[in-house]
């Protein structure tokens, strides 16, 4: 039976260099990891067709109409965090309705491609001023000290495929405690482990499933070793004392279809159903990713 690094007791970490299985473990403990090495396969496999199209789509409804009834509620913009914001399309978007964006990733290759994306939106949207944005390069426990001097908290913070992608991902749920605003919601994307099973079974991959130790080759796969459960992050979101919003299910049918035919020969129709049935029990649970938008408990 594999061991779980997490399971050791770092009380014992003197004695590891006496314990063989100890040293082995530490040398593959998990880090976060960065798409800086494989920016360009990102964008081309996750927003180069119709699945990332889904995807946007079904976030931009989420948090456009949230932030649009905030920032009303507030009477003025919103000042938003994207934390391992990636290639920013939604922050960006929300730049350019008036927000004041903070945009953070670990990979400077990706805010490159973020920046020259924000470049071409400011030029769009040029009669509405600068678009207001800072960028920071670094992992997402770095940015408090780089956010010490900013006395304002954030009204919304958007964390969309992290979760999956970091060695402590429940850590991160401290990091918006201290950062949110009174008033203030959490976006929360992440992959869907319900959506890989029930794939391989739609498939027939199951010599796959049988395969415990199974893992994908993630120097180039987008496919998570370690996802995290929405169980998981409901039980995060109760101990911290947040309120579920809404929750929505990105590509809740696309994927699971290997033959494409009738509308799904219709990109705008393969949207619309997509949204309709994004929010609707029990299909949204299928999505490939989730998304929940929670607020703090008063």
């Amino acid at each position: 039976m594999p061991i779980n690094p997490q399971d050791i007791n770092h009380n014992d970490a003197a004695d590891s260099t006496e314990n063989p299985t100890i040293q082995a473990i530490e040398k593959v403990a998990r880090s976060d990891r960065s798409f800086d090495a494989i920016a360009d396969h990102f964008e081309k496999k996750v927003y180069g067709g119709l699945k990332g199209d889904i995807r946007l789509a079904v976030l931009r409804r989420d948090i456009f109409d949230y932030s649009k009834q905030l920032s009303q509620t507030l009477g003025r913009p919103l000042r938003i965090l994207d934390v391992g914001a990636g290639l920013a399309q939604i922050a960006i978007e929300l730049a350019t309705q008036g927000h004041t964006l903070v945009i953070n990733d670990i990979s400077a290759n990706m805010l490159e491609k973020a920046k020259a994306s924000a470049m071409q939106c400011g030029e769009l949207f040029e009669s509405k001023g600068k678009l207001d944005i800072t960028w920071y390069v670094c992992p997402y426990q770095e940015l408090e000290k780089n956010l010490a001097e900013q006395t304002e908290k954030f009204d919304l913070i958007m964390c969309h495929a992290l979760f999956e992608w970091l060695a402590e991902p429940a850590k991160v749920m401290d990091f918006f405690d201290q950062q949110l605003s009174d008033n203030g919601a959490i976006s929360l994307c992440f992959y869907n482990p319900a959506s890989f099973d029930y794939r391989n079974l739609i498939m027939g991959n199951f010599n796959l499933l049988d395969n415990t130790d199974y893992k994908a080759d993630n120097k180039k796969s987008l496919t998570p070793n370690h996802p995290v459960a929405k169980e998981e992050v409901e039980s995060w979101l109760e101990v911290h004392h947040y309120h579920t919003v809404l929750a929505s299910g990105l590509r809740v049918f696309h994927d699971y279809s290997p033959l494409k035919r009738g509308g799904h020969n219709d990109p705008e129709a393969v949207i619309r159903m997509e949204l309709r049935y994004s929010q609707l029990e029990p299909y949204k649970w299928l999505g490939r990713y989730l998304h929940i938008l929670a607020t703090r408990k008063n």
